[in-house]
């Protein structure tokens, strides 16, 4: 969305320009109502013309201008000094990303103050809503659209921007170079050499992307010069920012690249790759790396980016590369039907289902379109965290990666339970999400079939019994950790591992109920064992009873009081001194 001039605002028309003008030079424009007692004119604030404009394909507020035309600019004192708390409050109560700036009459000496909301239109087939109703603007006021205008817009479908042609354009417009790459792949991923032979415009027209002689925009995007790209589709370019530190707000280092995909992707993934780096894993004489930044989920998501990107709307895809994590940044929403929280389940219909198919042809994505899996189960595997979609919204996709490794065991683990085995037996990234899950000792998360499924593999471990079961990884996690005595403590215990837990109940109280030994034992093992070990204590003369039934407690007894001492006095002074006095044999 362009900025505009005060000499622009000065000529704009209300309704044909999709704007509005108030004047509020005391900055007394309501935010969201206020107080006000009637719905209609509560409406009239800055959260209603967002909604509203958002709704009817985007506008702009203008406050600091007369209503009358030519609109006669009046300044304002509207959020002086507030336009990023301004803008955050916006996003927070309407999930609308505006683009707020001031202008000044006279900017030498900062008078004629006017503020400038711009608003996006919404996505297809979404409404925003202010209070709980979907706004557009009628005349003066805003109105509460209509249940056929809401219904109309909840039933629309994204139109194929990939296959529309883009006027003005021929195939003397595509670079043979792409076009020789997107051969090769194609003829690589269906096996078939016989395609290499085929002339460029045969090959174009086979998929579609040219048609009856005119070429589209996935064209363009796929195999179009450069310069052309940049005449007719500026925003397909992908910036790659480098910075040293996350605290760091300008970049070290910033390249465009603008060329057509099949060219630019290589060369997007080497400066990536320049600075990256690697941690060596050793599994005794067995060594793999892990990289800072995975190939494949690097790939994966800028190949994501690139085919589901709303191309109508003007930014660029933007990687942001720091030394230990990525932030990639997307125009538009995820696809119609897709959310973060159905995103690895959900078989979505793609954005530009031309551009995607052709990409699938050549063995560049995955045919669903997302490819998503990857991501998770390769950046998992890793002993990374997940990777993070938290901050995409309706207006923009936003994935975070990390290249921290927290648990190089966990990738032992894996890497070591997979190695030999066929890639169509290797893990799925649900097993891969609920091992992650159990090692952070969230079974809890993870549903039946699952678990029932990674105990058939022998990957994971059962304890406990009845509502005291609980499930953790297997052994070997354990000893990839250099943590055995933590597998000897979440493992089901027996009667030695208790006892120290038991003793040490009694070095503070003298007697114990059954109930305070399930309470200290109950998350090792069932009731019934817990009652099975007590009995062992007493029949080895570790403990004694007194009572019956429910009534009945335990205590120390004489006789293993009596050896404690003795073993005592044995590290004192010696089992033969001892034995010469008569006191053990």
């Amino acid at each position: 969305m362009g900025q505009y001039t005060i000499k622009q605002l000065k000529c704009l028309k209300e309704s044909e320009d999709k704007v509005e003008f108030k004047k509020a030079e005391q900055g007394n424009f309501a935010y969201d109502g206020g107080t006000k007692a009637k719905p209609s004119d509560r409406r009239r604030c800055i959260l209603g013309y967002v909604t509203a404009f958002c709704n009817e394909g985007g506008g702009s507020l203008v406050i600091g201008m007369e209503d009358a035309y030519p609109h006669k600019v009046v300044g304002t004192k509207q959020c002086e000094g507030k336009l990023g708390e301004l803008e955050s409050n916006i996003y927070r109560d309407t999930l609308i990303r505006p683009h707020i700036y001031e202008l000044y009459e006279d900017e030498e000496n900062k008078t004629g103050r006017v503020l400038v909301i711009e608003v996006p239109g919404r996505p297809t087939g979404k409404l925003f809503r202010f209070e709980d109703v979907p706004l557009m603007r009628v005349g003066e006021e805003l109105k509460p659209m209509s249940d056929e205008m809401i219904f109309s817009i909840l039933q629309e479908h994204e139109p194929d921007f990939s296959a529309e042609i883009c006027k003005g354009i021929t195939i003397r417009d595509l670079d043979s170079e792409a076009i020789r790459i997107m051969k090769q792949k194609y003829a690589q991923k269906q096996q078939n050499s016989d395609f290499l032979t085929l002339s460029d415009e045969q090959v174009l027209s086979d998929l579609d992307l040219v048609k009856k002689g005119e070429v589209t925009y996935a064209a363009l995007i796929l195999v179009g010069q450069e310069k052309v790209l940049k005449e007719y589709l500026p925003q397909a370019s992908v910036i790659l920012e480098f910075r040293k530190s996350e605290s760091l707000v300008p970049f070290t280092n910033r390249q465009i690249y603008c060329q057509p995909f099949y060219k630019m992707i290589d060369l997007l993934w080497h400066d990536i790759d320049l600075r990256n780096d690697k941690i060596d894993v050793n599994e005794n004489s067995y060594i793999f790396n892990i990289p800072y930044f995975n190939e494949e989920v690097i790939r994966e998501a800028i190949n994501n980016a690139i085919a589901h990107r709303d191309y109508r709307r003007n930014s660029e895809t933007v990687i942001k590369q720091y030394p230990q994590k990525m932030e990639i940044m997307n125009a538009g929403g995820f696809p119609l039907g897709v959310t973060i929280e159905n995103l690895l389940r959900v078989q979505s219909t793609p954005r530009n289902r031309l551009l995607a198919d052709v990409l699938s042809k050549t063995g560049i994505v995955e045919r669903s379109g997302q490819g998503v899996d990857k991501i998770y189960r390769n950046t998992l595997s890793e002993g990374k965290d997940a990777p993070d979609y938290s901050k995409s919204d309706s207006f923009r996709v936003e994935l975070h990666i990390s290249a921290v490794i927290k648990d190089k065991a966990f990738a032992l683990f894996l890497n070591s339970e997979q190695r030999d085995l066929a890639e169509e037996d290797k893990l799925s990234v649900f097993d891969v999400i609920a091992l992650n899950a159990l090692r952070e000792g969230k079974s809890n998360t993870v549903s039946k079939d699952e678990l029932k499924e990674l105990m058939k593999r022998g990957i994971i471990e059962k304890h406990g019994k009845t509502r005291g079961t609980y499930y953790t990884l297997s052994k070997s996690y354990y000893e990839f950790c250099g943590k055995e005595g933590e597998y000897s403590q979440v493992k089901d215990w027996n009667a030695v591992q208790a006892w120290p837990v038991v003793l040490a109940h009694f070095s503070t109280f003298k007697k114990a109920k059954m109930g305070d030994f399930v309470s200290i034992l109950g998350t090792h093992m069932s009731r019934k064992k817990v009652r099975n070990i007590i009995e062992q204590y007493i029949e080895q003369g570790f403990l004694a009873k007194e009572g019956i039934g429910p009534g009945t407690t335990y205590y120390i007894s004489d006789e293993y009081i009596k050896n404690s001492e003795i073993m005592n006095k044995a590290l004192g002074i010696g089992l033969e001194e001892l034995k010469k006095r008569g006191e053990i044999k």
